[in-house]
């Protein structure tokens, strides 16, 4: 952007968005410590913008403005706007009680350049948009205030931020994290626009009591400032529709520059966290992007016309590479014949291989850390890197050491390939034609890409890669629109919907390899009911499941003989097939199968006389993944009415993964090999999208975890391929490896809630059994839903005792307890176990009723 010359307070006009604006004071300094100008303000928003857009779309915008700069006596909002706005500038209007002001929409970059000119430093929004006619539409998000009170580190806000993120990821609102520039951190959550902002401030409200009655000597939730001196001050409510916040990458009137800036949660692990510049932001952009991109709503305007190898070239010094270097931007261009791709075999710190495609003028690239999947049922963890330029596609030879990426570079394979769907960032199904004697043996193969990062940071990068079994019979458009889309218009003017990969997830891990169905003589034709062929066999004899030890992975040694499974966050069943019906029992042998008939049907018509599957039950949410808080809402109903309505609200799905028993032979001495390949061959998947074979990662323990962690699961599972099945055993050659400290617990006695919770309990006293008796390890006061604190309740009152049947209880936490009989199990997560053996910032997950208080044990790594 023009600057004007020192001294001078002569304007200059400018075209901005095809809007000129006279701007003014160039020179004039906002920011007296740091010497930061009007023009320096004008360029910074000129330049952050269109990632500052988005999340500034359609919500009215309240600007705070510093005339003399953030060291003068001037400082007031601008809501409604002032004679002299420029009529292009897009407004509503919004109903006071007397009155309506028209507020501005900040939809462009000449917009944002006005509010600048005018020393707008700062922008505040709601949590609200408008429709395009006007009317408020509910909250699409909701955010909550974090604020050091006297005394407090952002360290230590950052630690309350952390769980905040638990409570609200247990009610599926994974928060983004924003330090707002000033003192504190924001957590941004998505919403789904079906909660009125009363409901929403509410809900924040009962999110802030929760954090509170957790940790009472480090939160409050109260607006009295008299009480938050060494506390953090959660500020619910900025949920209320009437309510802003500091727009994210909005500038703060501070002394210095800084900047509302989002961050990831592994940078607010760093004891040295700080606020942000905006000079640290446009790097941060440049660099990575929006990292708030997911907030953004559909609609919104989105970033356009950056610079794609600005990272490759930051990254690579020509004078000391041989790697091609582009001082140019790259054009995209959709010339004639299929795009190409290059697969390179890199020999740099780490072998890998580097998977590129071409797309938008450049080649987008991935890092395989152990070479493409050669078989469907093993995937391959597959991290974005930086766009390389075009010319990479020929690059061979050696980058020399101490360079990025130094090592030697081949190439493995390379030709052309058919795009059938590119959604950036998120999936990319292709079919290469390799060279007849290059790595992929000269045939034709179809990969699946599938986007699973999620949380920030590095994970974000995170992909998972699938040989596919058959080529896929649906294209992306090709020549000038072969870009990513989800759509496709046919001659006739139809719009087709491209068809979504399958898979356990509803779309976040790629549909696993069918095998051929067992056909058998006694079997019925299709349409024809099996009764008619033979009777109903006899259920199998039932099998104890076999359980997982615990282990840390740290020392896992050698992952060759191991197959790696995700651990589902569910609950345990064992299917029981015979003649087409079904049973479906608990690890305590209780049978569920009216209690999931939305699995139990699809097993009944799997092509078998009998059989056993081993698996999990789980509910997932809206982006796939598991959610045991979720499941908690089918566990333990009994009428019919409630279990039809709660199967179309919280559809269960069965995730197998072992099969014990078949057409009357036992398979318990069989090597887990030799039971995977059977399973496989069933045709579970081929039952619908309620019974699911999930992938397994044959010795990938790295693949295997980066992809839970992802999909924020609770670990994976490793089992030894040559295992035999152990009912109701726990060995080594099943090793469960956690990616966070859960633990299941014994409730033991209850204290009450105050405030909105004053009706039912605060906080749940847990114990673990231990040779002196159920050993007191903590309470737990946050993870609860409504529906969970009312059910939890009545069964405490139902259990209710007189005496402690907890042992070690400090006399702070008896003075108000009632104590219950002990024989409700539950799971929480937590931070870490502080010496006397109580666990620190605990949550609630839900109840374990298929567990007995008796099983529980401390689950310590080994």
């Amino acid at each position: 952007m023009a600057r004007a010359a020192p001294g001078r307070s002569a304007g200059q006009s400018v075209t901005v968005d095809g809007r000129t604006l006279k701007l003014t004071n160039l020179d004039k300094v906002l920011y007296p410590s740091t010497g930061t100008t009007k023009g320096d303000v004008l360029a910074y928003y000129a330049e952050v913008g269109p990632t500052m857009l988005p999340h500034l779309w359609q919500r009215p915008a309240t600007r705070k403005r510093w005339p003399d700069g953030v060291e003068g006596t001037t400082v007031f909002f601008a809501k409604d706007l002032a004679a002299g706005t420029p009529d292009w500038v897009r407004r509503y209007g919004i109903d006071h009680r007397d009155h309506t002001n028209d507020y501005p929409v900040v939809d462009d970059v000449a917009t944002l350049t006005w509010i600048a000119q005018l020393a707008g430093l700062e922008i505040h929004v709601p949590q609200w948009r408008f429709a395009e006619d006007g009317t408020p539409l509910n909250p699409d998000r909701l955010v909550l205030d974090l604020d050091p009170g006297p005394g407090v580190s952002i360290a230590e806000v950052a630690e309350v931020a952390r769980a905040a993120r638990a409570v609200l990821r247990d009610i599926g609102h994974d928060p983004v994290p924003v330090t707002s520039g000033s003192k504190g951190i924001h957590l941004y959550a998505p919403l789904d626009g079906d909660q009125t902002p009363e409901q929403a401030s509410a809900l924040a409200r009962e999110l802030a009591r929760a954090l509170e009655a957790d940790a009472p000597d480090r939160v409050i939730s109260s607006m009295r400032r008299s009480e938050r001196d060494g506390k953090v001050f959660v500020d619910w409510s900025q949920n209320n529709g009437a309510k802003t916040t500091v727009s994210p990458y909005s500038l703060r009137g501070r002394a210095e520059p800084t900047v509302a800036a989002p961050r990831t949660w592994e940078e607010l692990d760093d004891p040295g966290l700080a606020q942000l510049s905006y000079a640290d932001v446009l790097a941060r952009v440049a660099e990575q992007g929006d990292l708030l991109a997911a907030l953004a709503p559909a609609g919104a305007p989105r970033p356009a016309g950056r610079d794609r190898l600005s990272a490759y070239r930051s990254m690579r010094d020509a004078a000391r590479t041989p790697e091609p270097v582009p001082a140019t931007p790259p054009r995209p261009t959709a010339g004639p014949g299929d795009p190409i791709f290059v697969i390179q075999e890199h020999h740099a710190r780490a072998l890998h291989w580097d998977f590129r495609l071409e797309h938008d003028g450049v080649l987008v690239s991935w890092a395989v850390p152990k070479s493409p999947p050669s078989d469907p049922r093993s995937n391959r963890l597959a991290v974005m890197t930086e766009d390389h330029p075009m010319e990479y596609a020929t690059f061979e030879g050696g980058i020399p050491r101490g360079e990025y990426g130094g090592g030697q570079v081949s190439i493995w394979d390379s030709g052309t390939f058919t795009l059938h769907k590119w959604r950036d960032g998120k999936e990319v199904i292709a079919t290469l034609q390799g060279r007849p004697d290059g790595g992929l043996g000269g045939g034709r193969r179809s990969f699946a890409l599938i986007h699973t990062g999620r949380g920030g940071g590095k994970q974000e990068r995170n992909w998972l890669m699938h040989l596919m079994e058959a080529e896929p019979d649906y294209l992306e458009p090709a020549g000038p629109l072969r870009q990513a889309q989800d759509t496709a218009s046919t001659g006739s003017g139809d719009v087709v919907e491209l068809p979504e990969p399958a898979g356990p997830g509803r779309g976040t891990l790629p549909e696993p390899v069918e095998g051929p169905r067992r056909g058998r003589p006694s079997s019925p034709q299709p349409g024809e009911p099996i009764s008619s062929i033979e009777p109903a066999e006899d259920f199998p004899d039932e099998i104890a499941p076999m359980l997982a030890t615990l282990d840390s992975g740290e020392h896992f040694g050698p992952e060759e003989g191991w197959a790696f499974e995700m651990k589902w966050d569910g609950v345990r069943a064992v299917a029981y097939l015979a003649g087409g019906r079904v049973r479906l029992l608990s690890r305590k042998g209780r049978d569920e199968s009216s209690t999931y008939p939305d699995v139990a049907e699809p097993l009944s018509r799997l092509d078998v006389r009998s059989a056993v599957l081993d698996g999990e039950v789980v509910v997932t949410d809206a982006s796939g993944r598991p959610d045991f808080g979720l499941l908690q809402n089918r566990i333990n109903l009994t009428r019919g009415t409630d279990i039809e309505r709660a199967a179309q609200r919280w559809p269960a799905q069965l995730m197998v993964f072992d099969v014990l028993e078949l057409d009357g032979e036992s398979l318990l001495q069989r090597p887990y090999a030799e039971r995977r390949e059977l399973l496989e061959g069933l045709g579970l998947d081929a039952l619908g999208d309620r019974v699911h074979v999930p992938p397994v990662f044959e010795g990938d323990l790295e693949a295997a975890r980066a992809i839970s962690r992802q999909l924020r699961l609770e670990g994976v599972v490793a089992k030894r391929t040559d295992s035999v099945y152990a009912p109701g055993r726990r060995g080594r050659t099943w090793l469960k490896i956690k990616n966070f400290l859960t633990q299941e617990v014994v409730i033991g006695g209850w204290r009450p809630g105050q405030g909105g919770r004053s009706s039912t309990f605060g906080s749940l006293l847990m114990g673990i059994p231990g040779t002196d008796g159920l050993q007191y390890v903590g309470r737990v006061g946050s993870g609860f839903d409504a529906r969970s604190l009312d059910d939890l309740q009545r069964r405490l009152e139902e259990r209710a005792q007189a005496t402690p049947s907890l042992v070690g209880v400090p006399r702070e936490d008896t003075r108000d307890a009632h104590w219950v009989v002990p024989d409700l199990v539950g799971e929480v997560t937590y931070a870490e176990l502080t010496g006397p053996g109580r666990m620190r910032h605990p949550v609630w997950r839900g109840l374990r009723p298929e567990k007995d208080a008796a099983e529980v044990v401390w689950e310590r790594p080994s």
